[in-house]
């Protein structure tokens, strides 16, 4: 999921059906300033909201997700399609079998939290039958008042299967000026497209977070963050 080419397409949206920041706001619930992060590329909507914006547009969602600008089509006239199946029902019958053969399901969405009560995440898993995305952003700390300021910290992906431990992404910062844990947290995100595992062979808290912070002594401070999904994958 590209969130700037996301953004740029709900500000195409909006001014074509000359919303207003505020109107467009007040329709899904959320503050004009949300709307302003999403429309320059810091920030995306909630997945479910994704959803109901490209339902509401007319948008293809799977385009809607890769960034591009699609509408779905719309049914024919009925007698434009009575005549066409009059003509040509076994061509058109013989297309519709190879779609479904075919053709990728619709994408799923499951919510990504963390069972550590030191940490709040949001974050979420798109998946279908043969890929998934995972984006996770806004990690909040909320174990205690952690002041230290840290010449370098970071924070890594993980995901274990069998044993077998696979870093999947990782976000660093190693810098003069020395940062806390809180302010770093706020700069981390992950936006990791067209991952080969499918939602299905995730299990609970296989998907986790490793953070390590490195203070002015070389003292390092670890924290293990574990993600679970909202709900079982069915796909």
């Amino acid at each position: 999921m590209n969130q700037e080419k996301i953004g740029q397409i709900i500000k195409e949206i909006r001014k074509k059906n000359n919303l207003t920041q505020m109107a467009f706001a007040a329709k899904y619930g959320v503050t004009y300033q949300a709307v302003s992060k999403w429309e320059n590329g810091k920030n995306i909507p909630d997945i479910a909201l994704i959803k109901q914006i490209s339902k509401d547009f007319n948008i293809d969602l799977d385009d809607f997700l890769n960034g591009k600008i699609t509408p779905t089509k719309k049914k024919s006239h009925a007698k434009k399609i009575l005549l066409i199946l009059t003509i040509a029902i076994i061509i058109l019958l013989s297309i519709i079998i190879i779609l479904l053969l075919t053709h990728d399901k619709d994408f799923e969405f499951k919510t990504l939290t963390s069972n550590c009560n030191e940490f709040t995440i949001s974050g979420s898993i798109a998946y279908n039958t043969k890929k998934s995305s995972i984006y996770i952003s806004e990690i909040d700390y909320c174990g205690g008042s952690d002041t230290t300021n840290y010449q370098k910290i970071e924070c890594n992906l993980y995901e274990s299967s069998n044993n077998i431990e696979n870093k999947i992404s990782s976000y660093s910062y190693e810098e003069e000026v020395p940062l806390t844990l809180e302010d770093f947290l706020k700069k981390v995100e992950f936006n990791i497209d067209n991952y080969t595992r499918t939602c299905k062979e995730y299990s609970n808290n296989s998907l986790y977070l490793v953070i390590n912070a490195t203070d002015k002594n070389n003292k390092v401070t670890s924290y293990k963050v574990p993600l679970s999904l909202d709900k079982s994958c069915t796909e």
